[in-house]
């Protein structure tokens, strides 16, 4: 094909996707495959956010902790009623940690983020960003696919082209046009996903925009070219474990078991899909009040938490499907367990001044003006990959590259200690595929291949690329035996909470 077909043919393509989207699922009958529009029973099986399980759920709620969440809401009714007092700046600390009401998560997150204040400070610039969507985006197929594979296991999206689907595309496609250094990255659909839970589409759009481009957030620096967020934060979360669980750190080191390869979802999405949602809603609300130092407190306090079960497992595949996918399904402890400690981590990094990565740098935040329109190029526009690297993603390579040696170090001095010649180098292999899979985060969403003398086939980055974070565990499959639950000893306090395991 020419250049002129190739630009045709993408034009068409983007019209096409979009027509479907404002077209809705009610006037797509009998156009929806099969595989794109699974059928489910909803009966005893939906929970009350909204996910579909595949087994009988347990049974209701206990009267005392509906009576305890009803008392609750009445409070933050009046508060959010006197929300600039300082009344409520007293209160607001102590009452996040004990859990915002479901039903009052929409406007305690909109307080938090001041998404009125920007909205109304940026009329008509969504609708606008939107219309400019449709006409230039060249990120609209990988939204579109993300589309249809974010929460797939809950009623608002699990139906294809449903309402919460049709919005979701359109704040992903909006914002891929509000901040073009960023353009769309395949972890913001998770983001979005759960603000439109709690949002309507302006406002989680918004929302999203204050979670990327605000400094008490600054997740614009995980997305763009290079991810030095990514970078910045795995040093540090190296540095707690050094100093804080230096035997787990060692056993990390003697399987081959860099913190990118378990821990990408926890920075990427602030635990989104790594922890039961329950537990992410109580952790999105203090980080939407507390911002940055939340996820690098809650990282520690996983493995803190769990610290005994993971030193009984001696093979990095098992390790990763624990942290990944069992703890997912099945945390051990209950949320208010785990929100009291993850409160005395605060603490403790905050003793150790490491509770707090610093500032972001200039480069981590955005450089050009947001919502001001820039025309791709004809190659972005075509979808065509860039030959070469650029200096940022060589320097992200490199240190990746630096990463791997520095285990691979450890890995030859533990050799006398249990770790095998042959386990280590099926180490390395298993990292070597990960720093792949981390150097393809952001690819283009062409059909065109690249110059295959690359040596990951493709650049890191192409301006409005698209990012594919390979975050699934390694052996999806695995079958685990549950480990047992730690045990903690700490001294009496009257205000902690009791130390449960969770019975489901």
């Amino acid at each position: 094909m020419n250049e002129e077909a190739l630009l045709a043919r993408a034009s068409e393509e983007r019209e096409r996707i979009f027509q479907r989207y404002e077209r809705g699922r009610e006037n797509l009958v009998g156009q929806i495959d099969p595989w794109e529009d699974p059928e489910f029973e909803e009966y005893h099986k939906t929970d009350r956010y909204g996910f579909i399980h595949d087994e009988r759920l347990p049974q209701k709620t206990g009267s005392q902790k509906v009576n305890i969440e009803v008392e609750r809401e009445k409070k933050w009714v009046k508060m959010l009623g006197n929300w600039d007092t300082s009344a409520t700046k007293e209160k607001l600390h102590r009452r996040i940690y004990k859990g915002i009401p479901n039903s009052l998560r929409i406007k305690v997150w909109c307080k938090l983020m001041d998404v009125n204040k920007v909205k109304s400070a940026n009329p008509g610039k969504f609708q606008e960003m939107l219309k400019l969507a449709k006409l230039w985006s060249t990120d609209v197929r990988q939204i579109d696919s993300d589309v249809n594979r974010q929460f797939r296991e809950h009623q608002f999206y699990r139906e294809r082209y449903s309402e919460k689907q049709c919005s979701l595309f359109n704040v992903l496609c909006a914002y891929s046009m509000y901040n073009s250094e960023v353009g769309y990255c395949q972890g913001m659909s998770g983001l979005a996903g759960v603000l439109l839970m709690y949002m309507d589409e302006e406002d989680a759009f918004w929302a999203l925009a204050v979670l990327l481009s605000d400094k008490k957030y600054a997740m614009h620096g995980l997305y763009i070219e290079g991810f030095p967020k990514l970078t910045r934060f795995l040093e540090h979360h190296d540095k707690i474990l050094t100093k804080f669980m230096p035997k787990l750190k060692h056993h990390f080191d003697k399987f081959g078991l860099d913190a990118i390869l378990y821990s990408l979802k926890w920075f990427f999405v602030c635990f989104v899909e790594r922890v039961p949602f329950s537990l992410c809603l109580r952790v999105w609300d203090i980080y939407l009040l507390d911002g940055e130092r939340v996820v690098t407190a809650m990282a520690y306090n996983i493995l803190k938490l769990h610290k005994k079960a993971i030193m009984k497992l001696n093979d990095m595949d098992l390790i990763v499907n624990y942290i990944q996918v069992k703890l997912h399904k099945d945390f051990g402890f209950e949320d208010d367990f785990v929100i009291y400690q993850l409160e005395r981590s605060m603490d403790e990094l905050k003793r150790a001044k490491l509770d707090y990565p610093g500032q972001p740098p200039p480069t981590e935040l955005p450089k050009r003006q947001l919502g001001i329109f820039v025309e791709p190029d004809k190659k972005q526009k075509i979808g065509q990959r860039a030959e070469n690297f650029s200096e940022t993603e060589k320097q992200a390579r490199a240190t990746v590259i630096l990463r791997e040696r520095g285990i691979s170090y450890n890995d030859t001095v533990l050799t006398g200690t249990g770790a095998t010649v042959n386990s280590i180098q099926g180490n390395l292999l298993k990292r070597e595929k990960a720093e792949m899979e981390l150097h393809e985060l952001r690819v283009s969403q062409s059909d065109t291949v690249s110059d295959g003398n690359s040596p990951y086939g493709v650049p890191l980055h192409n301006s409005n690329a698209t990012m594919d974070i390979h975050l699934e565990s390694p052996s999806p499959n695995l079958s685990l035996v549950r480990p047992c639950a730690p045990t903690f000893n700490f001294l009496v306090n009257k205000t902690k909470p009791k130390k449960r395991r969770s019975k489901h």
